[in-house]
């Protein structure tokens, strides 16, 4: 079967078709736009713009010079999450520990719970004060507040209300290992932009923006998986650079802003269009609690509301209510500053017990993880740890364009006497 068609909406069904039907296999490139319009006597203007509409509907995708082919399948990406029923320590879920986690049964008795009904506001009136006050310093004075299903669902709706399929978002390399399956599921161009201890580089942004990215995810603290944050000086570099991009959609990802140990910077500049800043309680509330808040420009607001008003895709306001009642427990405060102490000391204490052994992790981390760069594939090195009773992340799965090369260790439950082993077992392993 060949591709048929007087139209472009007739050229695009037959591909469309041909794809789906497994005449064009992924991966397989169409023919040159003048080669087939000659073929199907049609202009080229014709089969330019069906190429385009396969390339926004994610059937194909372009590569400018080379030519359009069938997207090819992408391979399946890992998941953040522990291991169940594996021997090993389990030192690569990127969990939070459950010892700092809320008693919900204590949270539930203190508040009263009232049925809601179609039509009522999405978000809870505590809930949005308490996120005003949170955020509202961070943010421009008329910004609008949302709830979303956690971050990720957060990043998502925010591009699916911006984007179409084939457009480029510039993500931090390496990358939180959602935002890669978030970007590949809507069928997005992912572009890498190399981080280091400071975050983003600005020189490998302004190159990503060169190549025509439509959005840019920033993670300002706690960045996952290297635990990098952005430094004042980066952070200003990265806003001044922005701001010459006035159009280009701004997401920035603080999701452990709860829990972290260093100040919150900026990258968003006054002119930005388009803009949203993310603060999930999953960390510090756990992940089953989904739900993060989302200020942003009214715009974007606006479009987010579409599908979280109620009568179709709002937070519970049952989850809300357990939210807020942890929220506003007399001992939340202290809580969240233990937990913030005991995850900075386990990330230290393994740190400093690198350090003896002559291993340098990433400097300057913060977060649930520490990142140990390698100057090769970190495969060889996890399985080897694997055989010594330890299971981490090696770092290829974050990657983006390219390999990412590194370990990813998740150091949230990890006491002294196991990070002075692992420094051990990890010395031997590294030869």
């Amino acid at each position: 079967m060949k591709i048929a068609g007087k139209t472009a909406a007739e050229i695009f069904d037959s591909v469309r078709l041909l794809a789906q039907s497994g005449g064009l296999a992924p991966g397989q490139a169409l023919p040159p736009v003048r080669e087939l319009a000659v073929a199907l006597d049609v202009n080229r203007n014709t089969v330019a713009t069906a190429y385009r509409r396969l390339v926004h509907a994610g059937i194909a995708l372009s590569q400018g010079r080379l030519g359009t082919l069938i997207r090819p399948q992408e391979s399946p990406v890992e998941q953040e999450g522990s291991l169940p029923g594996s021997p090993l320590a389990d030192l690569a879920s990127g969990n939070p520990a459950t010892a700092w986690l809320p008693d919900l049964p204590a949270a539930l008795a203190r508040r009263a719970y009232r049925p809601r009904l179609y039509g009522e506001a999405p978000v809870n009136p505590g809930l949005e004060a308490y996120a005003r006050a949170w955020l509202g310093a961070d943010c421009a004075d008329d910004c609008c507040i949302d709830l979303t299903h956690g971050a990720v669902d957060a990043i998502e709706r925010l591009l699916a209300a911006h984007l179409v399929p084939g457009d480029k978002v510039a993500v931090e390399h390496p990358c939180f290992l959602s935002s890669i399956s978030t970007l590949r599921v809507a069928g997005l161009q992912a572009v890498g932009v190399p981080v280091d201890a400071e975050g983003m580089r600005p020189e490998a942004l302004e190159d990503a923006l060169a190549q025509g990215v439509q959005a840019v995810i920033v993670t300002p603290r706690a960045h996952n998986p290297t635990g990098c944050s952005l430094s004042t000086r980066r952070a200003r570099a990265l806003r001044q650079l922005l701001a010459r991009h006035p159009h280009v959609l701004v997401i920035v990802d603080d999701h452990f802003a709860m829990l972290s140990e260093v100040p919150y910077h900026t990258v968003i500049p006054a002119s930005a269009q388009r803009w949203a800043l993310i603060r999930s309680l999953s960390k510090a509330l756990g992940p089953d609690l989904r739900l993060a808040f989302v200020a942003s420009d009214a715009q974007t607001s606006r479009r987010l509301r579409l599908r979280l008003a109620c009568g179709t895709h709002w937070v519970s306001h049952l989850l809300q209510d357990i939210v807020e009642a942890c929220l506003v427990a007399p001992d939340f405060t202290a809580r969240i500053a233990q937990a913030r102490h005991d995850y900075t000391r386990r990330r230290e204490a393994l740190a400093t017990a690198l350090a003896r052994q002559g291993i340098a992790p990433l400097p300057g981390a913060d977060g649930l993880n520490l990142w140990l760069p390698l100057q090769r594939d970190g495969q060889p090195v996890a399985y080897a740890l694997a055989r010594l009773g330890w299971l981490v992340r090696n770092g290829e799965a974050f990657g983006v364009q390219t390999p990412a090369q590194g370990l990813r260790i998740t150091t949230a439950t990890l006491d002294e006497d196991q990070a002075q082993r692992l420094a051990l077992d990890l010395k031997r392993c590294l030869g």
